[in-house]
Formats: structure tokens, C-alpha cells, sequence
């Protein structure tokens, strides 16, 4: 937590602040983690994160037969990440280019770099993806 005057702030996985300028983007030689999600879930977070008051989420990948999206973040979120139905995979760069080429093999950018910010705050993700399990559910609970 960060105290600022009066108000507490939760940090982000990644151990800092979460700012309307987002996190620090992934280190220079595409060093960033990837958060994975059940395609569902993720795309409904990417529909709340493109409507939110600023553009909040980077570049997302779908693997090819699209059961998952997986949104990047900066290095770091991995050791702290903790959201249910979700991983967090440390890449420490290992492999990634944020080029129009996707970084992993029989995937696809849904969002490529470029046309995005460079990672997807953390915490911001983390909220995103709690309201998109909610709003699942209550769809599902509706049939």
C-alpha cells in the first residue's frame, strides 16, 4: 500500500502504484509477463478496459483455437499475481518481440502492438477481470 495524504493506495502486482498513465511498459527487448485467461473472461475485460476512462489495456494475444487470451504486463506482476482462473507467467524476455509477428507460436495478436499501450496495468487487469467473472456469472444465472 502507498499512503498519499489521506487516501491508501493498493499497489499493483508489479509493487508500485497504479496511475492513469499505466504501469511502466515491458523492459526494451520485449521483457514483460503474461497474463492468461479463458478467452470469455478476456474478452469481455478487454470490452470494460477499451470503455473505461482511459485506453488501459496493451497488446493481447489468442492462441489459435481461441480458448485463451493472454494480456501483457509488466515484469514484475508474476510474483505477485494471485486472480482465480488466471495465470501469470514470467518471460523475462525470453522469446518475445512486440513486432507485428505474435511472440508465440500458434497464436495471434487480438490487439497488436502499436495500436496499444505497451503492458496492461496490473491492477487495472485485476479489476477488469473480477467485473468480467461477474458479469459472466449473471448471464450464465440468467439462461
Amino acid at each position: 500500500m502507498v499512503e498519499t495524504g489521506m487516501e491508501t493506495t493498493p499497489l499493483t502486482s508489479a509493487g508500485h502504484a497504479p496511475t492513469p498513465e499505466h504501469s511502466a511498459p515491458p523492459l526494451p527487448g520485449g521483457a514483460c509477463d503474461l497474463v492468461t485467461v479463458p478467452a470469455r473472461q478476456g474478452l469481455e475485460a478487454v470490452d470494460i478496459l477499451r470503455r473505461g476512462a482511459y485506453e488501459a489495456v496493451g497488446p493481447v494475444l489468442h492462441d489459435d483455437g481461441c480458448d485463451t487470451l493472454g494480456f501483457l504486463v509488466p515484469p514484475g506482476t508474476a510474483a505477485g499475481w494471485d486472480v482465480p482462473g488466471s495465470t501469470c507467467t514470467e518471460t523475462d524476455g525470453r522469446g518475445l518481440s512486440l513486432n507485428p509477428e505474435p511472440p508465440v507460436q500458434g497464436s495471434d495478436w487480438l490487439l497488436p502492438p502499436g495500436e496499444v499501450d505497451l503492458a496492461t496495468d496490473p491492477a487495472v487487469l485485476r479489476a477488469a477481470l473480477g467485473e468480467a467473472a461477474r458479469l459472466i456469472e449473471a448471464a450464465d444465472n440468467c439462461q
